[in-house]
């Protein structure tokens, strides 16, 4: 894994119970296009299961009043038209991080982590080319160190046990979960794709394993009017990540269906 920037942690070992740590890992949300419903099913099961720790694998935000995309084909207007826009996608970003820490704390979750995705580094470009506009900075207008979230800038893999985290916009391709066994030579969990993939591969030091566990945005076409009806593999989910001894994990992805999942025998419905 050669020029890749990688944080590393071990597990602090609970003799109390077979699993040592559980996290519940969240995907692309892009708020304000969240999709409602299966975020408060995310929520429930939060209060229900009381990980250990959360993990946000990015795009928290759409952040449309910063993408370069939406100026391909027209001029770019003035900062004094796009910063309300900004405080938009501020106020809702902030909005949604309210709602899932209710659920957090009511579980007494304090190990909070974000990555941060592709459209989160369309605030830091919008930074670097109004430097000046430090306050709009992701970390420091979502609160993130007020909130107790530990915040992976773009590109940074981080590791629990045997697991890496990171958002997910390298190695893409119709099979980038097992593009991504083949990348990086170890188990990985990730976003950005929206759908749902998982590879496995043997290598010398054992099993690895790769998941793209989908996304927790708002599928209609009136959210998403960029994609022009084109059909899509995107599916809600979130996933659980059991720790054992010796950082060994399990992964369960849990598919959301027009807002109802199924979760240690009850039914949530959003």
């Amino acid at each position: 894994m050669i020029g890749m920037k990688i944080h590393l942690e071990r597990i602090t070992i609970k003799q109390d119970k077979g699993v040592i740590k559980r996290y519940i890992v969240t995907p692309d949300k892009h708020a304000p296009l969240h999709d409602k419903k299966a975020i408060s099913v995310v929520k429930q099961a939060i209060e229900i299961i009381k990980p250990d720790g959360y993990v946000d694998l990015g795009d928290l935000g759409e952040w449309e009043s910063v993408s370069h995309w939406q100026w391909k084909h027209k001029k770019k207007p003035p900062l004094e038209y796009i910063i309300p826009k900004l405080h938009e996608d501020i106020d809702a970003v902030n909005e949604l991080l309210n709602e899932i820490d209710v659920s957090l704390n009511k579980a007494g979750v304090t190990d909070k982590r974000i990555c941060m995705g592709n459209h989160e580094e369309w605030v830091s470009h919008f930074i670097t080319e109004h430097p000046y506009l430090k306050e709009y900075t992701f970390s420091k207008a979502t609160f993130m160190k007020e909130r107790g979230y530990k915040v992976y800038k773009p590109g940074i893999y981080f590791k629990i046990g045997k697991l890496y985290y990171y958002h997910g916009h390298h190695f893409a391709g119709q099979y980038h979960a097992s593009n991504h066994l083949r990348k990086l030579g170890a188990s990985v969990i990730y976003g950005h794709h929206h759908n749902l993939q998982a590879s496995t591969a043997t290598g010398l030091e054992g099993l690895i394993e790769a998941w793209s566990i989908g996304c927790l945005k708002d599928m209609s076409g009136e959210k998403n009017k960029w994609l022009k009806g084109r059909p899509h593999q995107w599916v809600h989910a979130f996933a659980i990540v059991d720790y054992y001894d010796k950082g060994d994990f399990s992964v369960t992805t849990i598919k959301i269906v027009n807002g109802k999942t199924s979760l240690w025998g009850s039914l949530l419905k959003g």
